[in-house]
């Protein structure tokens, strides 16, 4: 590859494209007309405005990216997270093309893609899944009646689409009936598809992903665990390996399992088989991304890998460059995702950054979209940073965060920083002790 143009913004168009220069690989920006000034913008090789602020007018445009893609004659695409990212549709437009989409097929994408049939094929395989509907509710009085078999609580989720937009938490049946409707028109809203299904609410649960990597020639290994269990309204806040939690069997049968996952349909690329562990550490599939995660450094601060290179290569088919026995794991990585939020009310607080003041980030890996002088708007996702720590020991870890967060100096906006500070004096977090409702519970 030469060129390769990068559908997304901020720090994960940032990250891409120092991997791409490193390997002496021209990038092309896009850029909506409320980001013309964001660091991402100038580090590109070009950039080109692809529409207005709204990301329904620019950074979901796909006849436009692809437009821009064609013009700027680049070899492939690189879709970053969110977004078009698992956008099979794109995908599949990109290769007709004749570019080169940097992730999965565009049929896998699809097949994960879909919660209901991605379920039923982890089933086929033989990987335990949370037990739930396994098909789409076509009434409220189906849904009750489900939800009595199962006993509450369960979890209503959009079978086209994850996170915590996807999903809602119902605690008895009155809950259930207030959130069918609503939920069943956010899915059509944000995915497309208005198809709800049912899955049994684990309580005190674990969320544990494996990083997984398949290329052309039918290998596939394993990246190792992340714990993701910190959790605000089902959103990621802060994701570490290894996982506390996990026995050395336990996490030797995940990895197991995350295999026989994608290797049932024939991954290629970067992707994430995500878990729900029991206090027993029972696990279940939860879910595939068929893309880069969010959290992906603190995978490569414990292995060393570059994983954003390891996409590209497999994309041009090559092979993964070394086998599992080969992948080790050193010390121990926490990532914190810092937002520009209200630390009372947990909103956005968008804004103009007045000061910007890491202080000492030695051995601290940041990746950030932003510096002094730019503003956060309402238009998107209000993270500043991903503030990522690797050291010997989990607990060495905590002390450097601690006192990073301390000293960490930001104005003109308001951060979720407090939050952190709370949670890592917290001594169940010191101890390894916590499970998804751990903030919920603050």
């Amino acid at each position: 590859m030469q060129k390769i143009l990068i559908a997304n913004r901020g720090e994960i168009a940032l990250r891409i494209i120092k991997t791409c220069h490193q390997m002496g690989i021209e990038t092309v920006a896009i850029y909506s007309e409320a980001d013309k000034e964001m660091p991402f913008v100038k580090a590109a090789s070009k950039a080109v405005c692809v529409g207005e602020a709204p990301v329904i007018k620019s950074y979901l445009q796909v006849d436009k990216i692809i437009e821009i893609a064609k013009g700027e004659k680049v070899d492939a695409i690189h879709p970053g997270y969110g977004f078009l990212s698992e956008n099979g549709a794109f995908a599949e437009r990109a290769k007709m093309e004749g570019i080169i989409f940097i992730g999965p097929d565009a049929e896998i994408i699809k097949l994960m893609g879909d919660k209901i049939v991605s379920r039923k094929t982890m089933e086929k395989a033989g990987v335990p899944v949370v037990p739930g509907s396994g098909h789409g509710l076509k009434s409220i009085e189906e849904a009750c009646s489900l939800s009595k078999q199962m006993n509450y609580p369960v979890m209503l989720k959009a079978s086209s689409g994850g996170g915590g937009i996807g999903m809602v938490l119902c605690e008895n049946e009155q809950a259930l009936i207030k959130a069918f409707a609503s939920t069943k028109s956010r899915a059509l809203t944000y995915f497309g598809s208005d198809e709800v299904f049912l899955e049994k609410y684990i309580t005190k649960a674990r969320h544990i992903e494996v990083q997984v990597f398949g290329d052309q020639q039918g290998n596939i290994v394993h990246l190792f665990e992340r714990d993701c269990s910190i959790q605000r309204r089902h959103q990621k806040v802060i994701e570490e390996s290894p996982s506390p939690f996990l026995t050395e069997a336990t996490r030797k049968k995940i990895y197991e399992t995350a295999l026989i996952a994608a290797k049932a349909v024939g991954y290629t690329n970067a992707g994430t088989i995500e878990f729900i562990v029991d206090e027993k550490e029972n696990f279940y599939f939860l879910e595939m991304n068929t893309r880069l995660q969010v959290e992906h450094p603190v995978t490569e601060m414990i292995t060393g890998i570059d994983l954003v290179e390891w996409q590209i290569r497999i994309a041009q088919g090559e092979p993964i460059p070394i086998r599992q026995s080969q992948i080790t794991s050193t010390g121990h990585a926490i990532e914190f995702r810092l937002y520009a939020e209200d630390p009372v009310r947990f909103l956005p607080s968008p804004g103009k950054i007045t000061k910007l003041d890491w202080n000492d980030t030695t051995d601290i890996r940041i990746d950030s979209g932003y510096q002094v002088g730019n503003t956060i708007t309402p238009y998107y996702d209000p993270m500043i940073a991903k503030c990522i720590f690797h050291g010997d020991t989990r607990e060495e870890v905590i002390k450097v965060a601690e006192r990073f967060f301390n000293d960490l100096e930001i104005e003109g906006i308001k951060t979720n920083a407090p939050l952190f500070l709370n949670v890592l004096g917290n001594e169940s977090f010191q101890h390894g002790n916590y499970t998804t409702n751990f903030l919920s519970n603050k």
